[in-house]
């Protein structure tokens, strides 16, 4: 037991982000199980004591707004959705912030959508408040904005949700807790065969259908949105735990390697904080499709796109914009931030880059998308 402790001091302090599902905030239940949340906290407060960093991500806004209203019959619109997370999400944030007090801590509400995160100036403004939270030693907690998030802006699930969080706080790990203790060989409600994968190196297509569809009726996500955002976070460079939330000391033991789950290896090269905005951010705007030498330059050669390799343009984007690189097959390698918009595109494509200037005008480099704009799939 000492020489545990030791090693646990020695351990160079990390920054987690956790991911509550509804599942496990709620017991299964239709209300907050707030003894459970307690040791939740009790767990992350734990780890903050350890020297490490935690960032929440709290889902069950609708149902503590459920719950506060007595379970009332409403129309199933996304209007009852919103006014219940506009009522619970209060609720939700105060239960929090109670039980973070009890040992101490401050916490700090965010209320994201993904329009927070497809704008670069917004991106990074959240970063710096999400960054001056933990300077602080405050807490952040962080939801989806569900009382006013439109289908066009709506992340939609607060597992891709909190892979995108991870990477714009630069965490070291992930922790997708549900009432599961991890991605299975089959499923384990059905099947009794089914054995835990324990660790995971290549998501691959296999994998995704043993993901399958949803979870429970309280939540948005299953194990398919989990496999999404273990895949975004890793690419990232972070490690991501897919573990049972009802476990005791669950969390220290995914920060400490001792955890039952199935762990997701983080990718040796991390990208760049740029590339990982372009790779987990904005929806793409358009596709570039691409011919077989510029397939071949990019992804094998670490190139530029050139306007003399793009044979079609799709959708109507600007300059700056992300959008898709397609094979001629319609395969998606990559995804980049334009230098042209939609109809330039279609002027100089297929033409030598020193012909940009004479064909528009002006030009904005030479390059369609540069390599730095750039990440493949």
């Amino acid at each position: 037991m000492q020489q545990r402790l030791s090693e646990m001091e020695t351990r160079p302090s990390q920054r987690v982000v956790v991911k509550f599902g509804s599942s496990v905030l709620t017991g299964g239940s239709l209300k907050l199980d707030r003894a459970h949340m307690l040791e939740l906290v009790r767990q992350c407060v734990a780890l903050k004591r350890q020297g490490h960093q935690v960032i929440v991500v709290t889902s069950a806004a609708i149902a503590a707004g459920r719950e506060h209203l007595g379970y009332p019959e409403l129309p199933k619109t996304v209007a009852s959705k919103q006014m219940l997370a506009a009522v619970g999400q209060s609720r939700l944030i105060h239960v929090w912030e109670e039980l973070f007090a009890i040992y101490g801590y401050h916490v700090g509400q965010m209320l994201l959508t993904r329009a927070d995160l497809d704008d670069r100036g917004r991106y990074l403004n959240a970063r710096d408040t999400l960054m001056t939270l933990l300077e602080h030693d405050i807490i952040p907690v962080i939801n989806e904005n569900d009382a006013v998030a439109t289908t066009e802006i709506k992340v939609g699930d607060n597992d891709n949700l909190s892979a995108m969080v991870a990477i714009l706080a630069h965490a070291d790990k992930l922790i997708l807790l549900t009432d599961q203790r991890g991605l299975f060989t089959a499923d384990p409600r059905t099947n009794p065969n089914a054995e835990l994968i324990r660790e995971v190196h290549t998501i691959d297509e296999t994998l995704r259908k043993l993901a399958g569809g949803s979870g429970t009726t309280l939540g948005t996500g299953g194990m398919a949105t989990k496999l999404q955002a273990a895949d975004i976070a890793r690419r990232a460079g972070i490690e991501v735990t897919i573990a049972a939330g009802g476990q005791p000391q669950l969390i220290q033991d995914v920060v400490n390697g001792d955890a039952e789950g199935t762990r997701f290896l983080a990718m040796t090269s991390p990208l760049e904080s740029r590339k990982q905005w372009i790779l987990a951010g904005p929806p793409a705007s358009g596709d570039i499709v691409l011919d077989a030498g510029a397939v071949a330059a990019v992804t094998t050669k670490n190139s530029s796109l050139l306007p003399k390799g793009i044979t079609a343009i799709r959708g109507d984007f600007r300059r700056g914009c992300l959008v898709r690189l397609c094979d001629a097959e319609g395969h998606v390698i990559g995804r980049g931030l334009c230098r042209y918009d939609a109809k330039e595109m279609a002027l100089i494509m297929g033409q030598h880059s020193d012909r940009i200037g004479e064909i528009l005008g002006y030009e904005y480099g030479h390059v369609a998308i540069h390599r730095d704009d750039l990440v493949l799939i």
